[in-house]
């Protein structure tokens, strides 16, 4: 059956149609990439910060539009789920980790003029909208996804178990990219994976995958502004 057929289907016609297996493939495939990126690129090659920011915002947008366009799902119908309490909560959590990130970093020596912009657009915007689809719009809606023909959409208590797996698959992603950079193979991973329970919220409870990205950006953005050098976000720190 053509992806253009299973198109006009709704979620739960698309996962008896697709099949889950191929959903969960996907995933796993997601988890390869997030690790072999930040290990090979960053760590082994040590490749500029800035220019690996550019290839992992180019492959993390390929799996996420490949995963959309091999299975059926419709991303353009999904930005527009619940999109106000996306929005708001987005923002909400953005303002919240923003908070966190002055509270808790201390404030370092930033550029100014038009290369703090440039940071601000590029570490801040682009690197922190890839941050928000790989960790939480990614793992969530796949799985979301995969459980589509699953009995359990029929009951509120299946809708939870759903979410549950979900946060858990979005963990796992968070600690697999994570483990990709030489200095977060300690117990310095605790702190992104506290964190991705707050930002994945906004996508976990509307499916839609603006909220999660709009929150990273709240956290990416307020680094580069208070904490330039950090040695907590922005990796790689090496």
């Amino acid at each position: 059956m053509s992806t253009t057929a299973l198109s006009h289907r709704s979620p739960r016609q698309i996962g008896l149609a697709t099949g889950a297996s191929a959903h969960w493939a996907w995933l796993a495939g997601g988890f390869v990439v997030a690790f072999a990126l930040p290990f090979l690129l960053a760590d082994v090659l040590a490749v500029n910060r800035d220019v690996f920011y550019g290839i992992l915002a180019a492959a993390v947008l390929a799996l996420l539009f490949g995963w959309a366009r091999s299975t059926g799902y419709e991303l353009g119908r999904a930005v527009w789920r619940h999109w106000v309490w996306a929005l708001g909560l987005g923002i909400a959590i953005a303002g919240l980790l923003a908070f966190m990130v002055v509270r808790t970093e201390d404030a370092t020596p930033r550029p100014d003029g038009i290369e703090l912009v440039g940071a601000v657009l590029w570490r801040g915007v682009v690197y922190g909208v890839t941050d928000g689809l790989l960790l939480s719009v990614y793992p969530i809606l796949v799985v979301f996804a995969a459980f589509a023909g699953s009995r359990l959409n029929d009951r509120l208590a299946g809708k939870v178990v759903i979410g549950a797996v979900a946060i858990v698959a979005s963990l796992a992603m968070t600690a697999i990219y994570h483990a990709g950079y030489s200095d977060f193979r300690s117990d310095k991973i605790a702190k992104p994976l506290q964190g991705d329970v707050l930002w994945s919220v906004p996508t976990l409870v509307t499916l839609n995958p603006v909220g999660a990205p709009l929150a990273h950006v709240g956290l990416h953005v307020s680094a580069v502004l208070h904490s330039y050098d950090t040695d907590t976000f922005l990796p790689p720190h090496e």
